[in-house]
């Protein structure tokens, strides 16, 4: 930042002219400029936030200097588009709160974005630490620094403008560089008026070179990887969103295809192959999972959503069943053996552990015995078979099945669109019935299964990527972050939601047991105009109460490109209690007892 006279006539304090006295002065710059320049040198151009004390004129500086600046309605948003765009693009992410509550707003992002392992930075303003450590009462006083460890995979805190090239290079590697994830940079508001020499402060900025280098596996993990596999007689690869996140969408293809083996694949790792693929086993997932003797883990990892590897969903403790062998390709060392024994851990990144075992496998390799597959293909057959009935209902008003049958189709003719997906039921049916046919296409609630990430999922896509965004919402999930329908409308971002509008939790027929005025907790305002929501900000509402109207109003919010909120009217007797996941959740039966 150069030192600037708005009057080239006005004298100074010497007497001389300001504008030699200027003239004659170092240039200057400062931590706001700083932080701008370390990220525009580390090519990220979008920070996604909400301005306030001490950063709103950081906000103003940035879009000035020409970076993009998305400014929403609440932190924890902003924090999961930031979470989003970490997975969307191999670069972190970047969130940027106000002090204390604004912090904590962003904490539950930077937690999910940790837990997903998505890059991501929240970058918060703070208050003195001179005032803090004494507890003296200052602005949104809070220890940030140390509120953040226990959630993300580092926090750095910057208290001198010289430093701030280091703090964002070492935010932006640890993102990064192994098991990607959330980190803290603590920014105190002091640090932003800091001046220093200019050409003192671009020799302090860092430009990080190669952040998340490859991690070749060692040749005997891949021989005893391809050993174990050879000596499978239903062999299965499972692929998880570390493997849609690791962007070795080829070589991944290639081991399938080569080597014949059915895949199934985790819901962000859909469309790594189209969904309609032969060697797709997702319409048999339970017969697969509980049949297969030898499993392929490529980015996945055995917790709840796989039982921990274990259990009834596994087959159980079947003495006429092989034992089940894993063979699990991590970049992290230490998640072999956290649920099962791994009987070979490949430890590498995922592009070069594929990679090393195409390499091995060469042109003989020996494709799964056809009574194996053959199998597989039954059920398939079966199951989907079952679900063409279903999605074939025109029932008004709508059960889930009607409802997304009508998405699946326009999916199927914009396959380029991504999909964003929470709720219960919402998210369980969408999962199983929209198909998706191009990688990294698909965003959801993901491993800790939080609700909220909607609207801001939905808003990182949109600016990454500029494709048309479907966002499949059950009305529980989008009221954690519906006023952000303002941001996608002051943005005009090609995003049409679609709310599963079915009157509550799950369901919307509970009642109150005592008989008192209240409604039951799990139920919402009936027949809410969720679609007028968005009128209010200019976009465009629309009512759908039958498969029909619901397909033919997303094919033209697709196309337009315009902001658009379906409100899909489902009955309210649909869905299930807890989705699929009604073992996670105390019995209805035994709280109305």
């Amino acid at each position: 930042m150069s030192t600037v006279l708005d009057n080239p006539t006005a004298t100074s304090r010497t007497g001389k002219p300001a504008a030699a006295a200027a003239e004659a002065a170092p240039e200057q710059t400062d931590g706001f400029h700083l932080v701008i320049d370390a990220l525009k040198l580390n090519d990220i151009d979008t920070i996604y936030g909400l301005p306030g004390i001490p950063i709103t004129d950081l906000t103003r500086l940035a879009q000035a200097e020409g970076m993009r600046v998305i400014s929403f309605r609440h932190e924890q948003n902003a924090g999961n588009a930031a979470a989003a765009a970490g997975f969307l693009t191999q670069k972190p992410g970047i969130c940027l709160t106000v002090s204390a509550p604004g912090f904590l707003n962003g904490l539950t992002a930077l937690a999910n974005a940790t837990v997903n392992c998505f890059p991501m930075i929240l970058i918060s303003g703070s208050s003195e630490r001179e005032i803090v450590d004494l507890q003296q009462g200052d602005y949104e006083e809070m220890d940030q620094l140390n509120a953040a460890k226990p959630f993300c995979k580092a926090a750095y805190r910057v208290l001198h403008a010289q430093d701030i090239g280091i703090g964002i290079a070492r935010a932006i590697r640890t993102a990064l560089s192994g098991r990607p994830g959330g980190v803290y940079l603590d920014l105190p508001a002091k640090l932003f008026s800091q001046t220093m020499d200019a050409q003192a402060g671009r020799q302090s900025l860092i430009k990080v070179i190669d952040p998340a280098p490859r991690q070749i596996p060692a040749p005997d993990a891949v021989k005893r990887a391809l050993d174990v596999l050879a000596g499978a007689r239903r062999p299965l690869i499972l692929l998880g969103k570390g493997a849609a996140y690791a962007q070795a969408d080829d070589a991944i293809r290639t081991l399938v295809e080569k080597t014949g083996i059915p895949y199934l694949p985790m819901s962000m790792a859909k469309g790594l192959l189209p969904d309609t693929h032969a060697q797709s086993a997702a319409a048999a997932r339970s017969y697969v999972l509980a049949e297969a003797d030898v499993v392929v883990l490529v980015g996945a990892r055995l917790n709840w959503l796989l039982s921990h590897g274990k259990g009834k969903t596994w087959g159980g403790p079947d003495p006429q069943k092989l034992a089940k062998q894993f063979i699990q390709i991590d970049i992290s060392p230490t998640e072999a053996d956290s649920n099962v024994p791994i009987a070979a851990p490949l430890i590498g990144d995922i592009g070069s552990c594929v990679s090393a075992l195409l390499d091995g496998i060469g042109n003989q390799w020996k494709k799964p015995p056809a009574e194996w597959t053959s199998a597989i293909a039954e059920r398939k057959d079966k199951n989907l078979s079952k679900m063409a009935a279903q999605l074939a209902q025109q029932a008004s008003p709508m059960n889930f099945h009607g409802a997304l049958g009508a998405i699946r189709d326009v999916v199927k003719s914009r396959p380029d669109a991504i999909v964003v997906n929470e709720g219960a039921n919402t998210l369980d049916f969408a999962r199983s019935i929209v198909d998706m046919y191009e990688p990294r296409k698909r965003l959801d609630c993901g491993t800790w299964g939080i609700m909220g990430i909607g609207m801001g999922f939905a808003v990182a896509a949109a600016v990454t990527t500029g494709k048309p965004v479907i966002a499949i919402e059950g009305d529980s999930a989008f009221g954690f972050s519906g006023m952000e329908v303002e941001t996608i409308c002051r943005y005009q971002l090609p995003v049409c939601v679609v709310v599963f509008n079915n009157n509550g939790v799950y369901k919307g027929t509970d009642v109150n047991p005592t008989g008192g005025a209240d409604p039951a907790p799990t139920v919402f305002v009936k027949d809410a105009r969720y679609d007028l929501l968005m009128e209010a900000f200019g976009g465009k509402g629309v009512v759908a109460t039958s498969p029909a109207e619901l397909k033919r109003a997303l094919q033209e919010a697709v196309a337009s490109g315009k902001p658009t909120l379906i409100n899909a009217v489902i009955d309210e007797t649909a869905g299930t209690e807890s989705g699929r996941i009604t073992s996670l959740n105390p019995q209805k039966a035994a709280i109305n007892k």
